[in-house]
């Protein structure tokens, strides 16, 4: 599809790594994909709404300040379609996968920011956020305190995320693994990709290229495929 072509997403599995600061680790990826033209990032802050929008937006805003960006939250505009429609950059943070989505539909905003990215508007995720650019969030590891309109998200990619990759498993944990639950989805959902990113890494795409950014390589599933990995600083631009 022609249109996607024009696409920047930068979508990080988690706003940490390890012991960093808030967003430290992604600091260097973002300032590199943002273009320098870019000098205010329009923040969507819905998944984080236990914590509340001003006390999100804040963070966010100290957060970035170090690479020189203003960071405005959709929350204190009238109009948030129009606030999308005049963005210089969106990004949305993590938290709750479902009360975000939910909030999108419920603010008519699921088509607008689709339309807005895929004319070239860089886009940034962090955990919640970077499952909304998939196609499903069916693939998320939170509860549905919430239920949104569809499940359908903003489909910037055509594959399912899977942010906070692990293949950890406590000692005497008798539940399923992240990759039991994967297989699931793949099983129920044959002809899908789901990709798993661990903390610390990040997808960028700039147009028909898409690339596995940061230290610790990734998965791919797919049923009847098996579990492939991917190498960190990878180009997969096969997947689009």
């Amino acid at each position: 599809m022609s249109h996607t072509s024009q696409q920047k997403l930068l979508l990080l599995s988690a706003s940490r790594e390890g012991q960093t600061e808030y967003l430290e680790h992604a600091l260097p990826m973002m300032s590199s994909f943002l273009p320098s033209s870019v000098k205010e990032i329009l923040f969507i802050p819905y998944a984080g709404f236990a914590m509340g929008y001003d006390a999100y937006e804040a963070k966010v805003a100290e957060a970035l300040k170090s690479i020189n960006r203003k960071v405005v939250s959709i929350h204190q505009f009238d109009d948030p379609v129009k606030a999308i429609e005049d963005a210089q950059s969106i990004a949305i943070g993590g938290g709750n996968t479902f009360y975000l989505l939910k909030q999108l539909y419920d603010n008519e905003l699921v088509d607008a920011i689709r339309t807005k990215v895929n004319a070239g508007t860089p886009y940034m995720g962090w955990s919640a956020g970077s499952n909304m650019a998939g196609l499903t969030i069916c693939t998320t590891n939170d509860m549905p305190i919430v239920q949104p309109r569809s499940f359908n998200a903003l489909s910037l990619v055509p594959f399912q995320i899977n942010p906070h990759y692990t293949d950890y498993q406590p000692p005497n944990h008798n539940g399923e693994t992240r990759a039991e639950r994967i297989y699931e989805y793949t099983r129920a959902n044959p002809h899908r990709y789901v990709v798993g990113i661990k903390e610390g890494t990040a997808l960028e795409r700039q147009g028909d290229k898409l690339f596995l950014r940061g230290q610790k390589d990734g998965l791919i599933f797919r049923d009847g495929e098996g579990i492939k990995t991917i190498k960190a600083d990878s180009d997969i631009s096969w997947l689009l």
